[in-house]
């Protein structure tokens, strides 16, 4: 079976978040049961550059306001399709901004040529390649599967999984000339959304399946609270909504190899993880001691409950525990944690930005992670935490609600917690976690079985890209 996945962001290419994650690692998950996945992704420098065996598949003469060709590779393992477009992809900065983190204002004209071109090759673009599913991701890709319904050629079966309803992509209609969609793609059987052009409402009206990163979160969407202003229309496909669990790539996320950490570890020798966490110490300026080390590796926004833990962190200091951070986002929270180390010297270290090997480093050494969001369609870095012995204590939302088991009694007695969870999401909520999670560290028995039942679960891809497998099967049925 072939899959043609169209995505902004692949790992390790290009990432910004879990996406890329995702789409990085399920290829190779889905290869073990015969479904052959071929990524289309901008042709950004960092995409370009990471092959020399790029081949000219197809030439589109003026796309989109320029020359542009699409090449394939396969590049560490990943059958690519990349769009090289240099008018719209060969800038510094980031995938969707420049360097000062200002979002591109071209960027509906750039998603729609990534989704333009990947409609092309759906319909035979190239004589050699023609998919039996699309399987497009978020709304950078979700116009997709409007080219094809508007082309009125025969097209694939199609898939979209929405990985954060928060990100819409909503423009003005004012561009639609620009997307060469026709005038009566703007309706509400169409594109149209409250007035407005919706990239990912498009994708979600007219995909044959939508899928979603967790049951929870695929039951949240569906009502006000969550819906994000499209639960109307999802709860009406209800019929055609669900949601697999993320998986983690579990050669690239595997305690007992993983070189970015100072010393490896298992479930059988977690003594070298006090090594990680003296390297995680010296690293954040923080100090060197027997008390709980709680790491937060986000971004830092108002979703991610990232005020809360603001709030929330006299007490966390106050109860004798330290916290070290990694993350990026808004510009007053950053600042609020700059400040919060300055005044929790040797309690509380700070790292603003994004830093791959960091990352590995606090859950390889760090006691707890801590997932405050607001809502969290899954979360993956719970999953990091579980993997490698670092209890995640999360709020009871979408898939941190499907992915832990909380340590309330019932769960302790019967051997099967695996974190903390809290909810209503508010900082004394919070803090009660955190007090919960400081009373069970110290508990030396308890703690080592909760991390050991964490680092034994199955979170690798191998379950998840099954059910991506049995849903492609049922849609070609």
């Amino acid at each position: 079976m072939k899959v043609l996945a169209v995505a902004s962001e692949i790992y390790p290419l290009v990432k910004t978040g879990g996406l890329a994650d995702v789409v990085g690692a399920l290829p190779a998950a889905l290869h073990t049961h015969d479904v052959a996945v071929t990524t289309m992704v901008p042709g950004y420098p960092a995409v370009l550059n990471a092959s020399e065996e790029w081949a000219i598949v197809a030439t589109l003469p003026s796309f989109f306001g320029g020359r542009t060709t699409i090449k394939r590779a396969t590049v560490g393992g990943l059958d690519l399709f990349a769009l090289d477009a240099p008018h719209l992809f060969d800038r510094p900065g980031g995938p969707y901004g420049d360097l000062r983190g200002q979002d591109w204002p071209d960027n509906p004209q750039r998603y729609g040529a990534l989704s333009s071109a990947a409609a092309e090759l759906c319909t035979g673009l190239v004589h050699d390649y023609l998919p039996d599913i699309v399987h497009v991701h978020d709304w950078q890709a979700a116009m997709t599967l409007a080219y094809l319904h508007y082309s009125g050629l025969p097209r694939p079966k199609s898939v979209i999984t929405v990985h954060n309803l928060a990100f819409q992509g909503q423009y003005p209609p004012t561009i639609l000339g620009s997307l060469a969609l026709p005038q009566r793609a703007f309706a509400l059987e169409g594109i149209e959304y409250y007035g407005m052009i919706g990239f990912l409402k498009a994708g979600l009206y007219f995909a044959d399946r939508i899928t979603t990163v967790s049951p929870r979160y695929a039951s949240e969407i569906k009502t006000a609270e969550a819906g994000m202003g499209l639960e109307g229309l999802l709860a009406g496909r209800a019929a055609s909504l669900s949601g697999i669990v993320n998986g983690i790539d579990s050669q690239e996320w595997n305690p007992a190899v993983d070189p970015k950490l100072a010393a490896n570890f298992s479930t059988g020798t977690l003594g070298p993880r006090a090594r990680n966490r003296e390297a995680l110490e010296k690293r954040f300026g923080i100090d060197h001691d027997a008390s709980p080390l709680f790491c937060l590796v986000s971004r830092l926004t108002w979703q991610k409950g990232i005020d809360i833990m603001l709030e929330a962190l006299p007490h966390l200091v106050e109860s004798g525990a330290r916290l070290v951070l990694l993350g990026s986002g808004d510009r007053e929270m950053e600042a609020a944690f700059r400040q919060a180390a300055d005044l929790y010297p040797g309690r509380v270290g700070v790292v603003i930005g994004y830093d791959e090997a960091l990352s590995h480093l606090m859950f390889g050494g760090a006691d707890m992670t801590l997932v405050p969001s607001r809502f969290e369609p899954c979360g993956l870095t719970q999953l990091y935490g579980l993997r490698y012995g670092c209890v995640p204590v999360v709020a009871r939302v979408g898939g941190l609600s499907d992915t832990l088991v909380d340590a309330n009694d019932a769960a302790l007695t019967l051997d099967a917690a695996t974190g903390v969870q809290f909810h209503p999401v508010n900082a004394p909520m919070l803090q009660d976690a955190i007090t919960r999670a400081i009373a069970l560290y110290r508990d030396k028995p308890v703690w080592r079985a909760m991390q050991k039942r964490g680092m034994q679960l199955d979170l690798s891809w191998t379950s998840r890209a099954g059910a991506y497998a049995r849903l492609y099967r049922e849609l070609l049925a």
